[in-house]
This record gives structure tokens, C-alpha cells and sequence, in this order.
């Protein structure tokens, strides 16, 4: 298991050399590789995506059966699985997908983990350093660990140092994107689902946190990806809702409560 590991490990690495080599960037190999590995991902991602958004399309008709044969249980299981049937929803299809694809993109993050990109930048993103190595060139911080609080002791002992925007402001707005873009994929997601609130909010904030310790090259590669998943999702989004409405609808109107002695 360790040698096929290893294996995908320098088959990325080989890939992404590959492309600098090419175009003498690796903001542009880390583009290029991230695309690649979503390509290949895509029939995977794509049926994945498919599946959560139907049975998220079919959540108020699958509550209305509920409520139709609450005290029927067999019953209940026969309705759900023809209501399945009917919009080609396999309940077990978002899973599977999801466990294919971690195993490669754990190796890709990997990759850009322990790769050395000392002086390399991109667009103004330093892909070796983190936000808050990059807050700390700025703040004349020389240990490469720096945390949180020697960022807020810095910043007090030498608030004039942020005026240095150019050493860290690059990594700050590819975080801040990373944290938009988690958020309008919640939206996309659970907008409508009252349980999805506090999701909405809370997994963006959660990101960014996790974002301010990770090196630039690991945020270009999220941000790529990400950007490419919400372009997948809209699409997904779309075409259920049009195939969700040429379904016929099973109840049109709720079930009638019934009366305790009817």
C-alpha cells in the first residue's frame, strides 16, 4: 500500500514538473495539474453531484410520504424505493464516488505539501509561505513557526510593518476567495434546507482558519479546484432542476391529518 502511495506521490510530482518545465511557472504547473486531476475526476464527481442534488430535489416529497404512512412502515419503504425508482436516485451513489476520489486528492495535497517552492510566487501569492508567514515577513518575524499570537504581538509591537502589503497581501485574498467560494457553494447546496444554517456560515470561517496556516501553493491548488467544483455544481444544479420538473409530482398536497376515534 505504501509503494502504490508513493507511486501516485511521484506520478504528481512528475505531472506538475512536468508542466513547469514547460512554462517556467508553478503557479501555472499547480493551474494546470489541479485541472488535470479534476478532469480525470469528473465522471466520478459529476455522479456524485447528480445524486446529492436529487435527493435533496426529492427530501419534501419524500416528508410527505412520511407523514402518509407514518404508521406503516413496510409500506413507508415500498413508497420511498418507487419514488427512487421513479427519478433514478440511488441512495448509496453520493458515497461511493466521494471514497474514490479522497485517496487522490489527499496525494495531490500531499505533493504541494512537501514540495519546496522557497522564492516562488504567483500573481502576487507567495506559494512557499502562509498567510501567516507571509503577515510575518511583513512584521519582520524571522521563525518560520509563526503562530497567531506572535502575528497579534508583531502587529503591536510594529503595526507600521503591514503598510508592506505586497508581502502577504496576495495570500490574504486567495484565502478570503477559498472562504467566498465555500460559502457560495453552502448556498448552491443548503440555501433552502433550515438545518444547513449554521453550515452555511460556520464551514467558511472554519476554512479560513484552516487556510492561514497553509502555504500559498496548497491555497492556489483549493482555490483552482474549488472554483472548478462550483462551476460543476451550477451545471449539475441546473440540468436536475429542469430533469427534477418533468417529473410527475406523487402529492400534490399534504395528507390529511387524522383525528384520534375516526
Amino acid at each position: 500500500m505504501s509503494a502504490l502511495w508513493n507511486a501516485g506521490s511521484a506520478l504528481l510530482l512528475g505531472i506538475l514538473n512536468f508542466f513547469y518545465n514547460l512554462f517556467h511557472s508553478y503557479g501555472i504547473a499547480i493551474i494546470l495539474l489541479t485541472v488535470v486531476v479534476r478532469i480525470l475526476l469528473h465522471p466520478l464527481s459529476h455522479k456524485q453531484l447528480v445524486s446529492m442534488q436529487k435527493m435533496q430535489k426529492l427530501q419534501p416529497r419524500l416528508k410527505v410520504l412520511q407523514e402518509k404512512f407514518a404508521g406503516d412502515k413496510e409500506r413507508l419503504n415500498k413508497e420511498t424505493m418507487a419514488l427512487y425508482k421513479e427519478n433514478n436516485v440511488n441512495p448509496a451513489a453520493g458515497c461511493l464516488p466521494l471514497l474514490v476520489q479522497l485517496p487522490i486528492l489527499i496525494l495531490l495535497f500531499r505533493v504541494l505539501m512537501d514540495l519546496n517552492l522557497t522564492g516562488y510566487s504567483f500573481l502576487g501569492v507567495h506559494l512557499d509561505k502562509s498567510v501567516y508567514g507571509a503577515l510575518g515577513s511583513a512584521l519582520g518575524i524571522t521563525d518560520p513557526e509563526v503562530g497567531l499570537m506572535a502575528i497579534v504581538n508583531a502587529i503591536g509591537a510594529n503595526p507600521g510593518g503591514l503598510s508592506q502589503v505586497g508581502l502577504y497581501l496576495g495570500n490574504v485574498i486567495l484565502m478570503a476567495f477559498i472562504g467566498y467560494i465555500t460559502w457560495f457553494q453552502q448556498q448552491l447546496t443548503g440555501a433552502s434546507n433550515p438545518q444547513m444554517a449554521f453550515m452555511n456560515w460556520f464551514m467558511p470561517l472554519f476554512l479560513v482558519f484552516i487556510c492561514l496556516s497553509l502555504p500559498g501553493g496548497v491555497l492556489l491548488y483549493w482555490a483552482v479546484s474549488s472554483l472548478i467544483g462550483v462551476a460543476q455544481q451550477w451545471w449539475v444544479h441546473r440540468r436536475t432542476d429542469i430533469e427534477m420538473q418533468e417529473k410527475p409530482a406523487l402529492f400534490k398536497e399534504k395528507p390529511p391529518v387524522k383525528v384520534k376515534g375516526e
